[in-house]
């Protein structure tokens, strides 16, 4: 049993007890990762992150408790592809605003929202819930967190089930993980050059954009790769779990 999280404690041993000082929410997803990686990658790479950085908050002293994951996100770009489970960006953030109130409710006024889902847009989340809510909301990109030191541990920055998400695949859930059938996981450019430079955007529809749903060359991955980002991101995001639930709530709060 892990004090800090929520699904393994019973009301025997939250009773009675002051409130958590931070609540971490996981939000995963249920898509397809190239021809070799489970459904699941997002969930359960959010999960690994997420659990690890609460152990290191825990172990330091802060008062965290890890929310179940959320298993499902925006997928409407990659609904063509069969059993891409889809919660619509205004779905996903109902459902946040009713955990969020929940939290609220019982007295917690820090949220970590840890996304582990590029297609997960939340920031207007924040911008919509900064108003209406007593608890202060935190949005991390797991993903993101680590972005300085990609090119000393991955040969290139990928996109999708390339060779980041597969090292954490090799790492955490190798069992789940048909290597010898990935795709090389090329993408098409578009026919407009402001969209391939960057300077307009558009929602990528994934079956026109990929082969197999595979951004990136999954091919030079390794569980060691895996586990090195891996230890630097929770260690990271249980820093930042650290200082938040020590920080006092006042008129300059977060400043």
């Amino acid at each position: 049993m892990e004090p800090w999280r929520l699904a393994e404690l019973n009301y025997g041993q939250i009773k009675g007890q002051p409130p958590f000082a931070v609540a971490v929410l996981p939000l995963g997803a249920t898509e397809p990762h190239n021809l070799h990686l489970p459904y699941g990658t997002d969930t359960f790479q959010v999960e690994v992150v997420a659990t690890r950085a609460c152990a290191w908050a825990h172990q330091q002293g802060a008062r965290v408790v890890l929310l179940p994951a959320l298993p499902y996100g925006t997928e409407t770009n990659q609904m063509k592809f069969p059993l891409a489970m889809n919660l619509n960006p205004t779905t996903l953030a109902r459902v946040i605003t009713d955990l969020v109130d929940s939290l609220e409710t019982h007295g917690i006024d820090r949220c970590v929202l840890l996304n582990g889902h590029g297609g997960n847009d939340l920031k207007w989340v924040l911008r919509e819930l900064y108003r209406s809510t007593r608890v202060h909301l935190f949005l991390c990109n797991w993903y993101k967190v680590a972005a300085d030191v990609y090119a000393r541990i991955f040969r290139a920055q990928d996109d999708h089930a390339g060779e980041m998400e597969t090292s954490m695949g090799l790492a955490h859930f190798p069992g789940l993980v048909a290597f010898e059938q990935a795709d090389a996981g090329a993408v098409r450019p578009t026919r407009f050059e402001a969209i391939n430079r960057g300077w307009v955007e558009i929602t990528r529809p994934w079956h026109l954009l990929t082969t197999n749903s595979g951004a990136g060359d999954p091919h030079a991955a390794t569980a060691a790769k895996g586990e090195t980002l891996t230890n630097l991101v929770a260690e990271r995001i249980g820093r930042f779990l650290h200082e938040l639930a020590a920080s006092p709530i006042d008129e300059t709060f977060p400043y």
